[in-house]
């Protein structure tokens, strides 16, 4: 079996760097990862987010874990295995975006720890802002936005996260930032997070609109 790799000729050294495009944008390319169960708030606070940061003039763009499986990961299930190859390839898509100055704002459930440790490896640490959008099980199930609370409890869908999938709780060592959306609204929810990434991607450092 012939080595691929060998006939690969990567062109790294004469692309137009993230430097010269960061520079030009005015911003610091980063990757906002929301994470946390079903109707914890993710997506709201995600399109919120990227909605927010580009009235503050910021270039972005989105990544929803509904709308990359209709696409890019249209093929992948609901296994362990499965959501790390999603994630694993959702990573790589964002570490492109910033590659080209772009920030990322991604909506992902992202379980485990294990599979949060992968995406901060592809994406780099220095990139990569974790964000836990925490909200308990019985109140996602309250709100149950999309309906799938319902229908796993009646048993249409399986290896649902959170009853059938485990989701792990990050520990302190995982450098994550919280948002308990069940404490406060929506509304205020995004308002405190906007605050919390600004600094963060703003050349100065400043949390100034």
């Amino acid at each position: 079996m012939s080595d691929t790799s060998s006939h690969l000729h990567p062109i790294f050294d004469r692309v137009v760097s993230r430097v010269e495009k960061e520079r030009r944008l005015n911003q610091k390319a980063r990757v906002i990862w929301l994470f946390g169960l079903s109707g914890s708030g993710k997506s709201t606070l995600a399109t919120g987010l990227e909605r927010a940061l580009l009235a503050d003039g910021f270039t972005t763009h989105l990544l929803d874990g509904d709308n990359v499986r209709t696409g890019l990961n249209r093929g992948l299930g609901f296994s362990d295995e499965d959501r790390a190859e999603n994630v694993r390839r959702v990573a790589e898509v964002a570490k492109l975006f910033v590659d080209a100055g772009v920030v990322v704002v991604a909506s992902f459930i992202t379980p485990l720890a294990r599979h949060r440790s992968l995406v901060r490896d592809i994406v780099g640490a220095d990139d990569w802002i974790p964000v836990f959008v925490d909200a308990s099980f019985a109140t996602c199930a309250r709100r149950d936005p999309k309906g799938l609370y319902a229908k796993a409890a009646a048993g249409a869908v399986g290896q649902f996260t959170g009853r059938d999938s485990g989701f792990e709780v990050p520990a302190e060592r995982e450098g994550h930032w919280t948002v308990r959306t069940e404490d406060q609204s929506p509304e205020e929810s995004l308002q405190a997070l906007r605050a919390w990434v600004l600094p963060r991607v703003r050349p100065d450092g400043s949390g100034q609109a």
